[in-house]
């Protein structure tokens, strides 16, 4: 699910200074752990407005990059099973991303790194993409995109637990708010429980929260390529032994669609996606770019109409815009 710029400075291989609040280099702070580095005004440093804006573009372009991932997913599955579908997305994005490790020699992280490392290839790497991908067997790409509408709240609030921060009672409230929506419409949408493939999203957004909210932390030591390259790196071994179980145990009918799905899952959402996502979370702050994502379940809903011909049901642009205007709430209590 970022020392010379090579071809792929177009995404943002700028290396990161530690954040003088991170809570792995330093016990005060004169601000909120994940403020952006770029609100900090001093000598020497890069104009706030154009560091910020440089950091939301990076965010923005992660989300889009997200916003295509379910479809992805389906069209993969029209050739592949879903263990296959997981396991060879994530191999091939190793490549590039292990070749980019290389080709600039980049030293392994340190060794207090490696935890939070293991956080984001068990989050982003594997536990998101096989939890989701499972779902998507028996779901329909926008009733995910609604249930995981809930991300950015559920990755504000691992980020306030991560970082020690204590978000106001309002901030709370419209979490809550927002998770009972979502659980409505689920629930409203299997005929009075929620399913197999509603529980499996609903875990899939907490591995997730995890992953994004280490990534976010990690950027701020080092670029967010290298974040996403050593988790990738990291999970390899375990990537390329399910995808040679899985070649062997599941049906593999390929199409160019499926082909296609799996191609841009492997470089569109977990290489360069998540290269940008880091980088520009690194820059404006963990909440912050969690607001740009309210833009992901409706941008997931248009292509699923789009690409994949979907009806949408009509509680599902009701309720993700409901989901947003709870997020829109949190983002203004935490100021």
């Amino acid at each position: 699910m970022k020392h010379n710029d090579s071809a792929i400075a177009t995404v943002g291989i700028a290396v990161s200074a530690p954040a003088a609040c991170d809570p792995d280099t330093a016990t005060t702070a004169a601000r909120e752990p994940d403020t952006p580095k770029a609100a900090v005004k001093g000598p020497g440093l890069p104009k706030p407005t154009a560091h910020v804006g440089r950091g939301l573009l990076l965010a923005v372009l992660g989300v889009a990059a997200f916003s295509l991932t379910f479809p992805a997913t389906a069209w993969g599955l029209e050739g592949m099973g879903p263990w296959t579908v997981v396991m060879l997305r994530s191999v091939l994005a190793t490549v590039p991303a292990g070749a980019a490790l290389l080709a600039l020699r980049v030293r392994p992280p340190e060794r207090r790194h490696w935890a939070g490392i293991a956080v984001v290839a068990g989050g982003v790497v594997l536990g998101f993409p096989l939890l989701t991908t499972l779902a998507l067997e028996t779901s329909t790409t926008s009733h995910a995109a609604v249930v995981v509408g809930l991300l950015p709240l559920a990755t504000a609030a691992c980020s306030a637990v991560r970082t020690g921060a204590r978000p106001s009672r309002t901030f709370w409230i419209a979490s809550l708010v927002g998770a009972v929506v979502v659980i409505g419409f689920a629930v409203q949408q299997s005929g009075g429980m929620p399913n197999r493939s509603d529980l499996l999203l609903f875990v899939a957004l907490l591995v997730c929260a995890a992953g994004y909210t280490e990534g976010g932390r990690l950027a701020r030591h080092m670029p967010g390529w290298q974040v996403i390259g050593w988790a990738l790196v990291l999970a390899l071994p375990v990537t390329v032994a399910g995808a040679a179980l899985a070649l062997s145990a599941e049906p593999l009918e390929l199409t160019a669609r499926s082909v296609a799905g799996v191609l841009w899952l492997a470089v569109g959402s977990q290489f360069l996606g998540m290269v940008a996502w880091y980088r520009g979370m690194a820059v404006i702050g963990i909440a912050r770019a969690s607001q740009l994502q309210l833009a992901q379940p409706l941008l997931t809903l248009l292509w699923s109409v789009l690409l994949l011909g979907e009806r949408l049901p009509p509680a599902a642009p009701a309720t993700a815009l409901a989901v947003l205007a709870c997020i829109a709430v949190t983002q203004r209590a935490r100021g």
